[in-house]
This record gives structure tokens, sequence and C-alpha cells, in this order.
């Protein structure tokens, strides 16, 4: 299974007969298994079995010409924490062992499964989700595929998502996204990454990390991909977007912030896009978005994630703690010295924040900045040091989750020179903006 192909030209060799379910399924188990490759890292969970069965019964409703979707036949990979019904949602985790098992499927993976995907398996991530980095020191790190001899990280905390995709195990893959851990991967990795606005996508059968935040959304080869599966996952009647007109599209770049810490590559390529795309018309304007420079201290106690993760995990961590990895523990405890005040503040100055930023907005199409500023580092270096890798995590984290604290939609799509380390270009916009984010990203995808 190529992982350059898109789901319109899987679906479309399935329908003329050049390919089968069955073989697509057969080609992402292989690659899985294969001794040489990351499918040790990548799943902690492989369901061949079930997989071979639902890829002979697709082929068969096929042959009588019957298609439940666009992704029907399809390998597609979900994240650690989505329910699966009879196993533990251990969510990359050991320390949910012996927890009781799911009664039912998560909401998406019942959508996945009837629109037809082959669900291939569960992926390996940051435990618990805690985690831009996507390091999991209980079922190893899955490496990116760029400079894998280097070994870099795959960005996080759906990191076997990604790298399910960009080694061809996977079609696409399902993760969640509370800070930017569908965006961070797909960026590091040369895919492209959803987030959709999160109540459009129900999150029952989800593990939680802050449900504040918490959305769920697709990583696979292309923005179309992405839209079809959001159709599927969101439960609404697929439009395929059309792309939007690039000549006098008004797009933002948020000089406050976000284009802060920039390493060299990353500049380049972002500084490259941009030159494209205003040869093609656009009207790029960087302006100043004030509110972006607050949100740190808003969150200075630890914001939604610290006091929502703690309210959840409490229990776990008095029972279990010694089995947590410790830089994700650590996180996790600073909610617990947040009070009811502090949590509150939170909730009150996003609602001030939010107005800010979409004010800030105001007659733009979108805004575009870096998914991440800096490409994806060494794992030794990030594994011998507390301070590069809280370094690195806080800075890989940064862009992505102004997007989940404005309660918006956003994309992450690839603008790196090919052959070059991955940089991602994030498209993003307000609430319920998805369809105007998806439609302007066809069109920048086009045009990168």
């Amino acid at each position: 299974m190529n992982s350059k192909s898109t789901i319109n030209q899987h679906a479309a060799a399935l329908r003329a007969g050049r390919s089968s379910s069955v073989a697509l399924t057969e080609a992402a188990l292989e690659r899985i298994a294969a001794s040489a490759g990351e499918g040790a890292r990548v799943f902690t969970r492989v369901y061949a079995d079930s997989a071979r069965a639902a890829a002979r019964a697709s082929d068969i409703l096929r042959a009588a010409g019957l298609s439940r979707s666009v992704i029907d036949g399809l390998p597609i990979s979900i994240k650690d924490l989505f329910d699966v019904a009879g196993e533990t949602t251990m969510a990359g985790s050991v320390a949910r062992r012996g927890e009781p098992v799911a009664t039912e499927h998560a909401t998406v993976v019942k959508r996945l499964l009837a629109a037809g995907a082959i669900v291939i398996g569960r992926t390996n991530m940051t435990e618990f989700a805690y985690s831009g980095l996507g390091m999991n020191a209980h079922y190893g790190t899955p490496l990116n595929a760029w400079d894998r001899g280097t070994g870099r990280i795959p960005g996080g905390s759906t990191s076997g998502g990604a790298v399910s995709v960009s080694d061809g195990m996977a079609m696409a893959a399902i993760g969640s996204d509370t800070g930017g851990s569908v965006r961070i991967p797909a960026a590091l990795c040369g895919l492209v990454g959803f987030k959709p606005t999160a109540r459009r996508v129900p999150l029952t059968g989800a593990l939680p990390l802050s449900p504040s935040l918490d959305s769920i959304g697709p990583i696979a080869p292309t923005v179309a991909c992405c839209a079809q599966l959001d159709a599927i996952l969101s439960g609404e009647d697929y439009s395929p977007p059309a792309p939007a007109m690039l000549r006098g599209l008004r797009l933002a770049v948020p000089g406050t912030v976000a284009l802060d810490g920039m390493d060299a590559h990353v500049a380049a390529s972002f500084k490259a896009a941009l030159t494209r795309l205003s040869a093609a018309g656009v009207l790029v304007h960087e302006i100043r978005v004030p509110a972006f420079a607050s949100l740190a201290s808003i969150n200075a106690n630890g914001g939604f994630a610290a006091a929502e993760a703690w309210a959840w995990h409490r229990d776990l961590i008095a029972r279990a703690a010694d089995r947590y990895d410790p830089r994700v523990v650590s996180r996790i405890l600073r909610g617990k010295d947040m009070s009811a005040a502090d949590y509150l503040d939170v909730l009150h100055a996003r609602t001030y924040w939010i107005a800010e930023v979409e004010a800030s907005m105001a007659g733009y199409d979108a805004f575009i900045m870096p998914t991440v500023t800096i490409v994806a580092p060494a794992l030794a270096e990030l594994v011998a040091s507390d301070e590069a890798y809280f370094r690195a995590n806080g800075l890989i984290l940064r862009n992505p989750t102004l997007i989940n604290f404005l309660d918006g939609c956003a994309l992450s799509i690839p603008c790196h020179e090919a052959g070059s380390a991955p940089v991602g270009l994030m498209v993003a916009g307000p609430a319920l903006s998805d369809q105007r984010i998806l439609s302007v990203g066809l069109a920048i995808e086009a045009a990168l």
C-alpha cells in the first residue's frame, strides 16, 4: 500500500478491480510485521484476524455492487485511547492493566466500522496523551520516517498513528487533539492532520485528557482525505469542499508568539510558502494578536489540561503512580494544587480570550502559521535530558495549543521542499469554520 496514495485513488482502484481490500490489508499487515520496520513500536495491538475477515466481507459486498462509503475496504488505524468492546483501553500506559474492559466501541470506532473501514490496529501514543513529543517509555517510541538513521521523534501524542500512515501500515489514522496531538505528528512526519471544532465529533468512548480541549481528527496523505474522514467521524453528509479561490484570499500571519523560536529550516520553508501564496494572488498580512501573548499567564497554574487530567487520574495515581512515566505524572500532578477558583478563572478568561482572538481575525479567511517551529528533534537527546524534553515539549505544543484554547479548527499541511525535513503550515479558524478551513486548505495544498 503506497503511503502517498489518496483515499480517492484507492477507492477508484477497488471499484475498477485493480486492487482488493484483502490485498491492501495483507500489504498493511506485512509492513506491520516486518522485522526491520517500526510496526512493533507503532502498534500496541494488531487486529490481524478481524481485519482479514472484514476485508473479505468488503470485497464480497463490492462484487455485489454494494459500497458503504469511500473508505470501505481501506485499512485505518485508531489511537490507543479509543474504546474497543472487550478490551481495556490502555492509552499508551501500563497503569490501567487489570482495569475493566470496555463494554462497547467508542462512537468514532462504530462509525468507522459502519463505513466499512478495516480497523487494522491500535496505535501507540504518548502515555495518556500528555505530551506533544510522541515518546513512550513503556512500548517504545516509533521513529519518524525522516532521518530514521538519526532516530527522530514522530511528534505526539498520536505518534504511532502518523508513522502508521507514513510507513504504509494504514491508509489513514484516527487520533485525538487536545493541544496539537493530531497536527504535531502530521507536521513532523510530512502528512496532513485535521483538528475539527471539538463539538462536531463525539468524544464518547475516548479516554479523556481534558474534555474542555479534546477533539478527534484524522491524519492522512491529503486535505481531501481528511475532509472525507471528518465527515464519517462527525456523522455528517459528505459534500466535497471546493478549493477556495487563491486570488483575493486574505490570510493573517499572527506576528505575536506564533513566529517566535523558529529554527532556520522552518523559517525558510514558511517564508517560501508565503512567497508562493503571494505570487498566486493571496493577500498575506502579518498582524498582531495581543491575546496570544496572554495565554501563558492564563495557563500558568496548569490550565484545563492539568486540572481536568488530575480529576480523572487522581484515583488511578493513588493506586498505580509507580506505573506512570515520571515525566507524564509530574505534569498531571500540577492539577492537584489548582483550586476551584483557579479553574473558574481559566474558564472565565477563555470566554474573553476567544472574543479577542476572533476580533483579531475579522476580515481574514484564516490564520496561517508554522504548525511547529522546529524540526523533529533527535529522540536520544530528549531521552537523556529532562531539560531538553520539557523545553522541546513546550515549544512544539505552543502554536497548536492556541487553536484548542480558541475552540477552533485547523489543518496542518506540508510546506517543505521534497526530501528535506518535514514542516507543517497550519491553517486555522474559529469554531465551526471547518468547511471554510478545509476549502482554504485545499487551495493552499495545491499551490504548495
